[in-house]
């Protein structure tokens, strides 16, 4: 089953969905006020949509993700890589390594990643 595209308002809210869940919706409200200063109607409006798109489920008041962060970052990576790089993993690493000062911690563990 493909992961269904996260937008980013969305993600930010889901950042916090996923550390807290299941939780409430009003504690979520509550949660996306502190953290994102949205209005209550903006975190009811999101969890509606991320509903209606099978990214969360709502029994109740009670919300719960159907999805993972992992799950969700994996699925923009592969769209980033197909828009961008082609496909191409080497283009890929090749741009990241030129765009980030990686440390010499960085690189071996990268390295040992590739290895595997």
């Amino acid at each position: 089953m493909e992961t269904p595209k996260v937008h980013e308002s969305e993600y930010r809210f889901c950042l916090i969905m996923w550390e807290n869940e299941p939780e409430t919706c009003s504690k979520l409200a509550a949660l996306s006020k502190e953290q994102l200063g949205w209005s209550r109607t903006t975190t009811y409006t999101v969890i509606k949509r991320l509903e209606e798109r099978g990214i969360l489920k709502k029994e109740g008041s009670v919300v719960t993700a159907l999805y993972s962060k992992e799950d969700v970052q994996i699925s923009e990576i592969n769209e980033v890589l197909e828009k961008k790089f082609d496909g191409s993993i080497p283009a890929f690493i090749a741009a990241f390594a030129k765009s980030k000062k990686l440390s010499e911690k960085d690189r071996k563990e990268i390295i040992k990643l590739l290895g595997e």
